[in-house]
């Protein structure tokens, strides 16, 4: 009942986060993936060279949202979205109206700048400032946008492919964004801001202080999570562009593989709107520590199967991996770091995170032009995630001591 009355007393604020990333999905590599065959088609590129653009665009936008990301600090979200949703809404046109290859690398870039960059930094920054009790279950519920928009717009938009031109589907994504936006502003008319006193009592991090970023980037235990940060965006997003090429390898329908997302989806609900009520109660620091067993199961399975049945109980565990990542990093760094330059932390998380996102499909795609399929690869990825999942354990099992001890003060509302 607790949970179902901060829902409602917060409905407004929660919807700007799941809205925004609804919204964010044109972005995402799960989306423009859909397009690689035509894509590669039109512009006459190999797996490699498609993927080799993708990582230039996807590097240049990780670089810039490390800069911008912590304008999140300086400016409120209303603000920033004046600029965030129109960016990505011409990004999106651009693609429909796009005829060279120098115009696609800067397009990915504006695409998954504005997309998978600041829509999501705005979101994810906002509940983060905006809840402090509840961070953890704000967190969950705004993540059901990314995860509504995971699971439908690749079916949707791939059996529009059938019937419609694949440059209009970029001009449909793009008054898809344009309408969300009044939506954005009518919700944030008056933009929430916890009390100063609480947010600070309440939301420090190591040694009972506020880090800055410049702190954060040179402790020993932020670049032992480096390998972490890393894996998740890099190894997540290869598989979702290489979503033709894995369906082709194994023999599979695409329409029939891309029907695994939605069960992903709702296990990754299931699981976000758990551990979001868990990280409130126990912490973030334990649940860091077991993060990446789930990533390491879902890439065994599919890597080794032929079935489609069995490709399912992969996907169901990719669902356990994403709903843990929905909201643990970022309860993690607030927990951790505390939340007073929680924009410019964040922006480091969600850069390393895009640079991750860039070199995953540059790496998948030369080394299947290199003659080694992704289904092959997934085994390699498995040896990486363990080797990061022992990294985060040394490195947050000390950080656990320092971490503040003090009483918990309850705060009405958020």
């Amino acid at each position: 009942m607790d949970s179902l009355r901060f829902i409602r007393d917060n409905l407004r604020f929660l919807s700007v986060g799941v809205i925004l990333l609804l919204t964010s999905c044109p972005g995402q590599t799960f989306f423009i993936s859909i397009y690689a065959a035509e894509i590669m088609t039109e512009f006459s590129l190999s797996d490699g060279q498609w993927g080799g653009a993708y990582t230039l665009a996807t590097t240049a936008s990780a670089i810039a949202l490390f800069w911008a990301g912590g304008l999140t600090d300086r400016f409120r979200v209303r603000g920033l979205a004046w600029i965030v949703l129109p960016g990505l809404a011409l990004a999106c046109i651009a693609m429909g109206m796009n005829t060279s290859v120098t115009g696609l690398v800067l397009i990915i870039f504006f695409l998954r700048f504005f997309g998978q960059g600041m829509t999501f930094q705005l979101a994810a920054t906002a509940m983060a400032r905006w809840f402090v009790g509840r961070r953890g279950l704000a967190l969950s519920i705004s993540a059901m946008g990314f995860a509504f928009g995971q699971a439908f717009y690749p079916i949707i938009f791939a059996a529009l492919m059938e019937h419609l031109n694949w440059r209009l589907l970029w001009f449909i994504a793009a008054a898809l964004v344009l309408i969300a936006f009044p939506i954005i502003f009518y919700l944030l008319r008056l933009e929430r801001t916890p009390g100063s006193h609480t947010e600070v009592s309440r939301s420090a991090g190591m040694d009972n202080r506020h880090w800055t970023r410049a702190e954060v980037l040179r402790s020993p235990f932020f670049l032992m999570l480096l390998p972490m940060l890393i894996g998740p965006p890099a190894w997540g997003t290869a598989l979702f562009f290489q979503q033709v090429h894995i369906a082709n390898v194994k023999g599979w329908p695409l329409v029939d593989y891309l029907a695994l997302i939605p069960l992903m989806t709702a296990i990754s609900v299931a699981v976000t709107l758990t551990s979001g009520a868990l990280i409130d109660r126990f912490g973030s620091g334990r649940a860091m520590q077991l993060f990446l067993m789930p990533w390491i199961a879902a890439f065994m399975v599919l890597g080794l199967t032929e079935s489609l049945f069995v490709a399912a109980f992969a996907f169901a565990l990719f669902g356990v991996a994403t709903g843990l990542q929905a909201t643990l990093i970022t309860a993690f760094w607030a927990e951790f770091f505390g939340t007073r330059h929680i924009g410019a932390i964040k922006a480091v998380s969600t850069s390393i995170g895009v640079f991750g996102s860039a070199i995953g499909p540059g790496i998948s795609g030369y080394l299947v032009d290199q003659g080694y399929d992704f289904p092959t690869q997934m085994l390699a990825i498995c040896g990486y995630f363990a080797i990061a999942m022992v990294m985060v354990w040394l490195a947050v099992e000390p950080a656990l001591r320092r971490l503040p001890g003090a009483a918990e003060v309850n705060v009405e509302g958020a």
